[in-house]
């Protein structure tokens, strides 16, 4: 990977966050599912969807990290049964509910909140894959909203996606 790495700041808002992770993802997403492919077939025989979180795990940390060194928080409580990838995307807050078996779509989110613990929206990660086989037919994309409660998180997903 290149590593062209976000620069983030306090005082910036969620649009403008969501703008320098996507051009960051932009940059690194395609150099890394090629070199990650093979492998990433292979265990997609064995593991199924569970693939993609292998390649999640390396393309998405590098947000997450620049977030956090810059003083926000994308923390949650973890609950017992929870499932994290990439260190950050919480199943239990995300929602798989467009497109065919060989373009799904499933977008995650994050209550991203500022140094003093304010929340100042919800940065939606997107992750487009097939299901048939391993494929991420375009790249992953973030979407910002202000919202920062459980339905309105869901409203504004399906405003985006519907």
């Amino acid at each position: 990977m290149s590593q062209q790495l976000p620069n983030f700041r306090q005082g910036m808002t969620i649009q403008e966050i969501s703008e320098a992770a996507n051009r960051y993802i932009e940059s690194e997403w395609k150099i890394l599912y090629e070199s990650m492919h093979h492998e990433l077939t292979v265990a997609f025989e064995e593991m199924e969807d569970a693939a993609y979180g292998l390649y999640l795990d390396r393309l998405l940390p590098p947000v997450f990290d620049r977030l956090e060194a810059a003083g926000f928080s994308l923390e949650e409580k973890l609950e017992e049964n929870d499932f994290v990838i990439a260190r950050r995307l919480i199943f239990r807050n995300s929602l798989e509910k467009w497109g065919v078996e060989d373009n799904r779509s499933r977008i995650f989110w994050n209550v991203l909140r500022d140094r003093d613990g304010h929340p100042i929206g919800s940065l939606l990660t997107e992750i487009p894959h097939s299901h048939l086989k391993f494929d991420i037919p375009s790249s992953p994309i973030h979407y910002a909203l202000e919202e920062s409660g459980r339905e309105q998180i869901v409203l504004g997903i399906r405003r985006i996606k519907e």
